[in-house]
């Protein structure tokens, strides 16, 4: 499709605002620069866990639990983002503008389909906690699933949608409070120690909350930009690409905040498709079912959003 041409007279060199979000979600992860490969390649990553094992003994009594160490391997492939942009000699002659819109384009597309990959890493939190209306015991509720006892250092944030922000920052009140070392880009302000961001494309009745070591960004550094000359047509063709995945790597990390209810199942046989939990603390945490599972007899809950 040819670039569409105005006369510089009712050019108005304005750029249309075409971001999804603004908010930069790199700025909320670990990032790890040392991705080495190629599109389609494979990367494992283990997240690790431990079972508790300390006992208080009796003279003459041994240990009878033993701490156990193991991992949960999960494949990612390497993903590779590219787009193109192509104009025209006559094009740019006739509007400069054109080059500069598309090229900016380009970076802001790219930017998008990473964050949107962020973004998903983020919503694979298996930690929940329900609430019937989105508020200040909500956020506290989350906090205490992330199970933090020195915060020294430690930031919690939490992407909000417009829509749900809206009634939040009514319920809130002078519970919301502003803390100027976090004024960036969507920042609203700060409830039960967690920093609200508002996020334009998150999902409405879901709030993820997490600190920077919920999910990695392993990226291979810098954008590569390839240019093509046709001399004959006098067309210029500019390609941006970028090598990443994002990843899930410490769920301890990431609590999903649902406005909606939980009940108990009574699915007596695992249904496909569905996704069960079970009760953990102030909340839930995601069950992985195994062969056989009741999900009934297991005491497992069933999560809907409102």
């Amino acid at each position: 499709m040819p670039n569409t041409l105005y006369d510089n007279f009712f050019l108005s060199n304005e750029i249309e605002d075409q971001y999804n979000s603004h908010l930069d979600l790199l700025s909320f992860c670990t990032v790890d620069n040392t991705l080495t490969g190629t599109a389609g390649m494979v990367r494992k990553i283990h997240k690790y866990k431990a079972t508790d094992g300390t006992e208080k003994l009796k003279m003459g009594a041994g240990n009878t639990k033993t701490i156990e160490a193991g991992y949960t391997e999960k494949e990612y492939r390497i993903l590779l983002a590219q787009n193109r942009f192509q104009y025209y000699d006559e094009e740019a002659m006739t509007d400069p503008m054109v080059i500069t819109t598309g090229t900016r384009h380009a970076g802001t597309d790219l930017f998008n389909t990473v964050n949107a990959d962020i973004y998903a890493a983020f919503n694979e939190a298996t930690l929940t906690v329900v609430t019937t209306a989105l508020g200040f015991d909500a956020f506290v509720d989350g906090s205490a699933m992330l199970n933090l006892e020195n915060l020294e250092g430690v930031t919690i944030f939490g992407f909000v949608n417009p829509a749900d922000m809206a009634a939040l920052r009514k319920a809130l009140k002078d519970d919301l409070k502003y803390v100027e070392a976090f004024a960036k880009q969507g920042y609203v302000g700060t409830v039960g120690g967690i920093n609200i961001y508002t996020k334009k494309d998150a999902a409405k009745g879901k709030v993820v909350i997490a600190t920077k070591e919920a999910v990695t960004v392993f990226n291979k550094k810098g954008t590569e930009v390839e240019q093509e000359r046709e001399g004959n047509i006098r067309r210029s063709t500019v390609y941006s690409r970028k090598y990443y995945l994002a990843a899930m790597t410490n769920e301890a990390k990431a609590v999903m905040i649902v406005t909606g209810s939980a009940k108990a199942t009574t699915d007596t046989a695992v249904t496909e498709g569905k996704t069960y939990y079970k009760a953990s603390g102030v909340g839930y945490v995601k069950v992985e079912p195994a062969e056989g599972d009741n999900p009934k007899t297991s005491g497992w809950f069933e999560i809907t959003a409102a």
